[in-house]
């Protein structure tokens, strides 16, 4: 049976209360659609506890089919806090490298007092693959002020896919 919904589940990690999402269904195919799940995780984010710092996420293939979920095709995985000992240091996410990376700002951390969040899809840029991107700010009722999608993001131009990018450089 041919699944042709994107579905989110958020879940808890040790002591995180936001640990990631599993994916089940397929895997988003677009820019637009990767940009409607960060619109989803960031609403979510923004839920006071979630999140208690600036957090990576990492997409993860693994064989996840314990979960109960029906359909699983993967997750969006906590990589660790941005800025810290547990934060991933550049190119700890190049191995295996994922297909999307996230960077989610709890509202704490924002000057809006809502959540934010970046998405980078990695491209190739050497073989004319660019990077892809897209970002979403909330308000402190969760309700979107800005959604931006680009097809060719340059990570120069933006600090959280210049971290983003950083992170996956091999």
């Amino acid at each position: 049976m041919h699944n042709d919904r994107v579905e989110l589940t958020p879940y808890s990690a040790g002591r995180y209360p936001l640990g990631g999402f599993i994916i089940a269904g397929r895997w988003p195919e677009s820019t637009r659609e990767w940009a409607t799940l960060l619109t989803l995780v960031v609403r979510m984010s923004a839920v006071p506890g979630m999140l208690g710092k600036t957090t990576v996420f990492r997409t993860v293939e693994d064989d996840i089919a314990e979960t109960g979920i029906e359909h699983p095709v993967g997750m969006l995985h906590i990589a660790g806090p941005v800025i810290g000992d547990e934060a991933p240091r550049p190119g700890d996410l190049a191995h295996p490298q994922p297909g999307a990376v996230l960077l989610l700002h709890p509202p704490d951390e924002v000057r809006t007092h809502g959540a934010a969040g970046c998405l980078l899809l990695p491209g190739l840029p050497h073989l004319g693959l660019d990077h892809r991107a897209a970002w979403v700010d909330t308000d402190s009722d969760g309700t979107v002020t800005r959604l931006m999608t680009d097809d060719e993001a340059d990570p120069s131009q933006d600090p959280d896919t210049a971290v983003l990018a950083l992170l996956v450089a091999a």
